[in-house]
């Protein structure tokens, strides 16, 4: 049995494969939060995993977007000055790990899920059933841990605040031309080039393998003011009035459940206030 609630973790020869499995959208809550901190400190003093994928068990998301719902009642949150918030240091961490990390989405992948994949080292995608966005503006808010900056270094300027502003959804082929994702794959393939490719890499010596990561990690780090100044923004805004009407509203047309304004949520969102079936 697995020591995880929102994840499996299984190993061999090397690669770690995490699988989400957190019905019913695999949304990225508390839950899941909690997971994912012990699989990042786990992975962090872990020397002899090379490569970890992470895909999901539920075809239609691999990971949702942040909970929202959960914070309506929640007390405002308060961060210290010159900090992050905790989701996006959490990222962070990830984007820091010791192995190679690979993101193999199917399905959908938007708000804090996005920023996942967003802070992994490559992502791969199903050419046909991945979707990719960040519908945050259609609440009042943005990309705030970590996605706007790292959308604004891989995809540059325009193409970020398109993704940003706009809030729609993105499929695979053309997230792959803006720089979202490393590659588009048939679905049949995707699984095999995945593994295929953390193999070959298990396969080099770790050193090269360290000294890789560390030389782009210094070129190509998010900048820590950056991310700073966007998780200030962020949290300052989660409980403005209009966005706590949004969300609500969204949550009432059956948001953060298996159903048609999930599934389509990029979307959905921009028909606020009207109700989904008028």
């Amino acid at each position: 049995m697995s020591k995880y609630q929102s994840f499996t973790r299984e190993d061999h020869e090397g690669v770690a494969m995490v699988r989400f499995n957190h019905p019913p959208i695999n949304l990225v809550d508390r839950t899941m939060v909690i997971d994912l901190l012990h699989l990042a400190k786990e992975l962090e003093n872990d020397s002899q995993t090379k490569v970890v994928i992470f895909r999901s068990d539920n075809q239609d998301f691999f990971l949702a977007h942040y909970d929202q719902g959960g914070q309506l009642d929640a007390p405002p949150m308060v961060l210290p000055p010159n900090s992050t918030s905790p989701l996006s240091g959490l990222l962070s961490r990830f984007s820091r790990l010791p192995q190679v990390t690979i993101g193999e989405l199917r399905g959908r992948a938007r708000g804090a899920g996005s920023e996942f994949l967003l802070a992994l080292d490559m992502r791969f995608a199903d050419r046909e059933t991945a979707v990719l966005g960040q519908p945050e503006i259609g609440v009042g808010l943005f990309p705030g841990a970590g996605g706007t900056v790292r959308l604004t270094q891989m995809l540059g300027r325009g193409r970020a605040l398109e993704v940003c502003l706009g809030g729609e959804d993105f499929d695979a082929d053309t997230a792959e031309r803006y720089g979202w994702i490393n590659r588009a794959l048939p679905g049949e393939q995707l699984s095999s080039f995945c593994e295929a490719l953390a193999h070959r890499i298990v396969g080099f010596p770790a050193s090269g393998i360290a000294n890789t990561k560390a030389v782009v990690e210094r070129v190509s780090r998010a900048d820590d003011a950056a991310l700073v100044d966007e998780s200030q923004r962020f949290v300052a805004d989660m409980h403005a009035r209009e966005t706590v009407d949004r969300v609500r509203w969204m949550l009432a047309q059956g948001g953060q459940t298996q159903g048609v304004m999930e599934l389509e949520l990029g979307d959905l969102l921009g028909r606020y206030p009207l109700p989904l079936n008028s």
